[in-house]
């Protein structure tokens, strides 16, 4: 096939992904230099549609960043007024006290948020500095210089043919190129997964971790709503079974965001995540917060829990990677948007110096001191050592010693524990389907718990059908002959969003991958044991299209 070829624009910074951290970094560029061109690329049909967060919001980014947003307008309204944490058993629950938690549990002073609204907020404020934001242009390539370096991204292929080649009615995209490329695509973002091989930026790093999170927006009993309150459980019904647990959080106008977090490295292949979280909603505390409200909306997003020990070399040449496309969530906290937004300001701070130094230079070494010696080292510095004992020693110790290991960090700036490894990734925790027990998960009850595909429904996802499939195998016979007589195929399990199907043909399994469903979370990406399936961008437009997640 003869070379494609591209329109090809020049920017001074190029910006793949409008989360917290892109738009951070759009925003200060702007800040610094009225006169730099700033492009953010986003693959939402618009700014927020595919933002899905808890999310409580240490605005310690904000403040950073945009000093006078409370003059701005910003969308934070609901100030947390009140902090829970509880232990739940199956019919009943016991509140854990506040006192014996390290200061940074704390959620004074902190926000009930939707993160899609604020990033629209955002961009609104970086439009206004003259940014050009474009949604709708999924970046499907990086594009390399002479050099080996980053010097682009191509964006915006639309109307490719179901084998993936390039038919009459192809838009073949343009290429953008920076002096810089920033990669702010979230969790497990596929260019970012891209130079992280490319350039060994995990190489002496531990594997990163992962939990799937997934959320629904409820309308509830205004007799019932606590604005401002945020609680937390752990235990029931995860139990041994896997780490994780769940969050409510009261916003305002009668609604709550419920939300339930499954660690990845679970062992189980029986073990069915989102059945986890309907089973949650079943407990005698949540079904009466829940009884006579309505459920209006739903999602699902892998979340980055590897921390500390997992955060891999920030820059190759040519760009950087920015919040969780580098891995910036403090895990106990549940927050790594305050992180995001640090992150993005600090390459910014980087690039501007780069750039009005006219350096050949194509390392921004600046930002990666920053990073790990600035706010966000310390804060994920602090509780590096809690995600490794939940995983090694269970949720009960690691609930004395990570709360010992983060008052000994408070207080004396050191761990007793030294900095524990994490072991396995997330793929290879999975153990065969002979050595666990299949695991009864009672039906949906269509009230308060519902089954998948009603409640992907919830999340407005489409996808161009006539497209090559975004999710694909390495091996075509791989989920078949290997991982279904090995593992039970989990991928029909640890989906939240029902894409893979094990069905009877001709008398013989099949592997069917229902690619429309799909929430762009990237579990199966994380996830699957045998690392078969590798999940690429849709084109632009196509995914979710979350309303006020």
């Amino acid at each position: 096939m003869a070379e494609i070829e591209r329109e090809a624009m020049e920017y001074d910074v190029v910006i793949v992904g409008a989360g917290p951290a892109g738009l951070s970094a759009a925003i200060r560029l702007k800040q610094l230099d009225s006169d730099l061109d700033v492009v953010v690329l986003e693959k939402g049909s618009e700014v927020g549609a595919h933002i899905l967060s808890g999310a409580v919001l240490d605005p310690c980014g904000l403040d950073a960043l945009i000093p006078d947003w409370k003059d701005k307008g910003a969308p934070l309204n609901v100030a947390v007024e009140e902090d829970n944490f509880y232990m739940l058993g199956e019919a009943g629950e016991v509140r854990i006290p506040n006192f014996p938690m390290p200061p940074l549990m704390n959620n004074h002073g902190n926000y009930i948020v939707s993160m899609g609204n604020v990033c629209r907020w955002m961009a609104e404020q970086a439009e206004e500095l003259g940014v050009e934001i474009f949604p709708g242009m999924a970046c499907s390539e990086l594009v390399y210089g002479d050099k080996g370096e980053v010097k682009g991204v191509v964006a915006g292929v639309f109307g490719l043919e179901a084998d993936g080649s390039y038919g009459p009615n192809t838009e073949p995209g343009m290429e953008l190129h920076g002096k810089y490329v920033f990669l702010s695509e979230g969790v497990r973002g596929s260019l970012s997964k891209e130079v992280i091989a490319k350039y060994g930026l995990s190489d002496g790093k531990d594997p990163q971790k992962y939990g799937v999170g997934m959320k629904e927006i409820w309308e509830i009993d205004p007799a019932k709503h606590k604005q401002g309150t945020v609680t937390h459980t752990m235990g029931w019904p995860l139990n041994s079974n896997a780490g994780g647990g769940s969050f409510i959080y009261h916003l305002d106008n009668n609604q709550v965001y419920v939300g339930f977090v499954v660690h990845l490295n679970y062992k189980n292949p029986h073990l069915y995540p989102y059945m986890e979280f309907q089973r949650f909603k079943h407990h005698p505390m949540v079904a009466e917060l829940l009884k006579g409200g309505k459920r209006v909306a739903y999602g699902a997003r892998a979340i980055t829990e590897g921390g500390y020990q997992s955060l891999p070399k920030l820059t190759f040449p040519g760009g950087a990677l920015l919040g969780c496309s580098a891995g910036m969530v403090n895990v106990p906290r549940i927050k790594g948007n305050h992180n995001a937004m640090l992150s993005g300001k600090a390459a910014a701070e980087a690039a501007y110096e780069m750039i009005k130094a006219e350096t050949t230079d194509q390392e921004l070494t600046a930002y990666e001191a920053e990073v790990r010696n600035g706010a966000i080292g310390k804060d994920l510095k602090m509780v590096r050592n809690v995600k490794p004992m939940w995983s090694k020693w269970g949720l009960t110790a690691s609930l004395m010693l990570g709360g010992l290991d983060m008052w000994t960090n408070n207080i004396l700036g050191l761990s007793l524990f030294g900095t524990l490894s994490h072991g396995k990734n997330d793929a290879e925790a999975t153990e065969e389907a002979s050595k666990h027990k299949p695991i009864d998960y009672p039906k949906p009850d269509g009230t308060l718990s519902f089954d998948r595909l009603t409640n992907v429904s919830f999340a407005m996802t489409n996808h161009e059908e006539s497209q090559p499939c975004h999710l694909r195998l390495g091996n075509a016979d791989t989920p078949i002959s290997v991982n279904l007589p090995k593992f039970d195929e989990p991928a029909q399990r640890y989906c939240p969003a029902g894409v893979y199907e094990v069905v009877e043909k001709d008398g013989k399994p099949e592997f069917v991958v229902n690619f429309q469903n799909c929430v762009h979370c990237k579990t199966c990406d994380i996830k699957d044991p045998s690392q078969n399936i590798t999940w690429t961008t849709p084109q632009g437009g196509d995914g979710p299209n979350y309303p006020n997640m």
